[in-house]
């Protein structure tokens, strides 16, 4: 457990601070399909796993990301939710849909800290000296925009907020997003629909009181 553990969070730290399209150092990650690497980690090719990892953690860094609202808390729920995965492996059914079972994993995780960070405190800006600097500038103007859709993407029921980020961030057909998430075509639509009502309530209120 102690080289898993070694592994995720050296590939999370990674996925933060790696260029796009940047080759990992454990060599090619396409040659072998995603069954055939669970297998391996399975008859006990610890460090295969961190293959799948690297495999992944890309796009679902970014969208923990966009789900928590900060990379420090995305690194902590994805080393989780890696940690996880691992520990619940063979409960993969269908191990060449690995990354639709890792995604699960990784949502529930998202979900969980972002539940119990919200019985800490509640956050509108997480960094205030940030904000008030965003006066003055286009590139400043530019950054607190931002900063309001992520306050007003926090607020959104999750479900919402997980089909919105999907459908408008990760650019997912829905689908891809049904294969991910398990849930209809249907039902997806319909919260993609009601996040960006809600979205556009949120940052309406917003302007209005600045």
């Amino acid at each position: 457990m102690g080289a898993v553990l070694a592994i995720s969070a050296r590939l999370c730290r990674q996925s933060l601070c790696d260029p796009p399209g940047c080759c990992c150092s454990l060599g090619v990650v396409h040659d072998r399909t995603d069954g055939q690497l669970v297998a391996e980690v399975l008859a006990g090719r610890v460090d295969t796993y961190g293959i799948l990892v690297r495999r992944y953690q890309d796009a679902y860094v970014r969208f923990a990301i966009r789900m928590l609202g900060s990379r420090d808390d995305a690194d902590d729920a994805l080393q989780s939710a890696f940690l996880r995965a691992y520990r619940k492996l063979d409960e993969c059914q269908d191990p060449n849909r690995f990354g639709a079972w890792l995604y699960q994993i990784v949502s529930n995780e998202c979900r969980t800290f972002a539940s119990r960070r919200a019985l800490r405190e509640r956050r509108m800006v997480r960094d205030e000296l940030e904000l008030d600097r965003a006066v003055g500038s286009d590139s400043n103007e530019r950054s607190g925009e931002l900063e309001d859709i992520q306050r007003a993407l926090d607020r959104l029921d999750p479900d919402q907020k997980e089909a919105f980020i999907l459908k408008h961030v990760e650019e997912l057909s829905y689908d891809e997003m049904a294969e991910l998430t398990g849930v209809s075509v249907s039902a997806l639509k319909m919260r993609v629909k009601r996040g960006c009502e809600r979205l556009r309530q949120l940052l309406d209120n917003s302007r209005s009181l600045s």
